[in-house]
């Protein structure tokens, strides 16, 4: 039996993946940094392998043994060391169905530190692994869940974008396709970029929240620098909340409104609409 290592799989979208694909029946190895932590977030039936991304010796037991393999590692400031690391133990260990996440907007020197990552990224998998198979994904519908606490105490969700349309997309949405990619072995060597089925502005999103969280709820615009100071007063790292700034800047400049038809073909169905999101999560809200 083929046997899938996810990375990041304790994340937003790893998780998901981990699921889909043992909803296809796979065997899926997860490489965490805290078993026990893994395990109550992933349930049975996952193998989990301890390792360390700044620790390039603890993944030479991850990558033991697998034939395909799902690369996703958290922003950080160690981004691009940390998961230059995983690729090239994969590809050391001949592993060639791989499929690594990216982000619209991805290539070296971009205005933003988490593209520009992910262009370098993108570029070393490339040379590695010619065989991989890259995903950028469209902004992630679960940011908004950052706006629950203020809609639920307030009505008011607060964000510096004004104007933007973003295609953003469910991660369950990026976890499927994902999936399907690994288990299917198509698309290899392809660059696709997957979004949600429309642009939608925030003025879109509070009339949704609105609908779901059962009272009205209005959006704010905010300026960036207010924005920036915002997210450092409630603890947030000074350098994700300048990235999250320039973002948000980009995004009004219409970085996301792309609406890309990748997801439909991988999957051969629509990618969830931001309602069908908002529905699902509605309890956060309410």
């Amino acid at each position: 039996m083929t046997t899938f290592l996810v990375t990041g799989a304790t994340g937003n979208v790893g998780s998901h993946v981990v699921r889909a694909l043992s909803a296809r029946g796979a065997r899926v190895r997860a490489l965490v940094r805290d078993p026990a932590v893994a395990a109550a977030r992933l349930g049975p039936g996952v193998e989990l392998s301890s390792g360390d991304f700044s620790r390039s010796e603890t993944l030479a037991g991850a990558v033991n043994g697998i034939d395909a393999a799902f690369v996703l590692t958290p922003n950080s400031p160690q981004q691009l060391q940390h998961e230059t690391a995983v690729i090239d133990a994969i590809a050391s260990a001949g592993v060639r169905r791989v499929v690594k996440l990216s982000s619209i907007g991805a290539e070296p020197g971009a205005p933003l530190e988490f593209w520009d990552v992910q262009g370098r990224l993108e570029a070393h998998v490339r040379q590695s692994i010619p065989t991989a198979t890259i995903v950028r994904s469209n902004f992630h519908m679960t940011a908004l869940l950052s706006a629950a606490e203020p809609v639920k105490a307030a009505g008011q969700m607060f964000a510096p974008a004004a104007g933007a349309r973003i295609a953003m997309i469910d991660p369950r949405d990026v976890a499927e396709a994902a999936a399907v990619l690994l288990t299917s072995g198509t698309h290899t060597g392809e660059t696709l970029t997957i979004s949600g089925p429309e642009a939608i502005t925030y003025d879109r999103i509070a009339e949704i929240l609105t609908s779901v969280a059962g009272k009205p709820v209005a959006f704010i615009p905010v300026p960036d620098e207010a924005a920036r100071q915002a997210m450092i007063g409630t603890g947030m790292p000074a350098w994700l909340a300048g990235n999250l700034v320039t973002l948000f800047r980009l995004l009004r400049e219409g970085a996301g409104a792309e609406v890309a038809d990748a997801f439909q073909r991988v999957v051969g169905r629509p990618p969830r609409t931001f309602a069908e999101w908002a529905s699902d999560y509605a309890a956060a809200f309410r």
